[in-house]
């Protein structure tokens, strides 16, 4: 069984999958539980509403306190960074530190499902954690399919 960082990094890499998950983040959405639920089906694991919740009140402080203010200040040095030769290492050192930050984030989530079973009935983890159907959300789907 692949490991969910490995299998994320996988996902991510396949064509279209980051810009999905990045609109999919625009919109609202947890990208590490995207991916996070995109193993689960991958393992047939079932989308239980007990299971939702624990990944949901796992992932929800560490992207508010951890991960979410790392990307907001990255985001924030874009346009200055582009300018300034000091600031630029700064802000790829801060890059650094958000994939880090989302790498503990999915071994947490990976550790609290290792004891979930799988059955026969391992969907609807994407369509759950994304709220609504989109194409970004067809095009992740896409990607788990083929992989």
């Amino acid at each position: 069984m692949q490991d969910l960082w490995n299998f994320a990094v996988q996902l991510y890499a396949r064509p279209g999958v980051e810009s999905a998950c990045l609109q999919l983040q625009d919109s609202g959405c947890d990208v590490c539980l995207l991916l996070t639920g995109a193993w689960l089906e991958q393992r047939s694991i079932p989308c239980r509403e007990d299971y939702l919740r624990a990944l949901c009140d796992l992932a929800q402080p560490w992207q508010q306190n951890v991960v979410t203010p790392l990307r907001q200040t990255r985001q924030q040095w874009r346009a200055a960074a582009s300018q300034d030769a000091e600031l630029a290492p700064l802000r790829e050192q801060l890059k650094r530190l958000e994939l880090e930050a989302e790498r503990v984030l999915l071994k947490r989530l990976e550790a609290l499902t290792q004891d979930w079973q799988s059955e026969n009935a391992g969907s609807g983890w994407l369509q759950r954690l994304a709220g609504s159907d989109s194409a970004a959300l067809q095009v992740l789907h896409g990607a788990v399919a083929t992989g």
